[in-house]
């Protein structure tokens, strides 16, 4: 029952973009387009995984044994930056359209503070390493699903006659509020 709560709890009623608002500039950078934004999502998914599963071990088995707490956000960081990087190379070779695609936004997942957010969240809500992947993989769902939502109602935006002045960020922003709402409707769930 936990690992249902986590999970849905990281989904859908603390879900990382539209309510704790972390990771808004890939959000709203790489939702133009429905085939990015799956994409991004599934970079956040690997990337924010496999981080948090390394910083939970580098925490609970080098910087707390050795007194080095305090290095926590460098550490994590780093680690951070190589899984991206790890990421850009896998998806050049892989898929050149993607890797153009996400262009600039691929390599501020290393600055996205989502993925820094949950690895850090991980620690404080002293998750043990099953529980922390699950919340990991949870908030990237999460991510992925408010990305695509909000990339499609972009397109369908794009085909509608909107007022000269409201037009391209204006509106984007007036959308990711309204379904930041939406999503805080959820938050008497759990």
């Amino acid at each position: 029952m936990e690992y249902f709560v986590i999970i849905i709890g990281s989904i859908f009623v603390s879900n990382i973009v539209l309510t704790q608002f972390l990771g808004i500039c890939p959000f709203v950078g790489v939702s133009g387009k429905l085939s990015t934004s799956v994409g991004m999502g599934g970079a956040v998914l690997f990337v924010l995984t496999i981080a948090t599963m390394v910083t939970w071990i580098i925490q609970y088995y080098i910087l707390n044994p050795l007194g080095l707490g305090f290095m926590q956000t460098i550490v994590f960081i780093l680690v951070i930056a190589s899984l991206v990087q790890m990421v850009e190379i896998i998806l050049k070779k892989v898929s050149p359209s993607l890797f153009q695609a996400l262009g600039v936004f691929l390599p501020l997942i290393t600055t996205n503070c989502a993925v820094l957010g949950v690895a850090i969240l991980t620690i404080q809500k002293d998750f043990n390493l099953m529980e922390g992947i699950a919340y990991a993989m949870a908030n990237a769902i999460g991510f992925t699903l408010a990305i695509v939502l909000f990339a499609g109602i972009r397109e369908h935006l794009d085909l509608m006659e909107v007022p000269k002045q409201m037009r391209g960020v204006p509106i984007a922003l007036v959308v990711a509020g309204i379904l930041a709402l939406a999503f805080m409707g959820f938050t008497g769930l759990v």
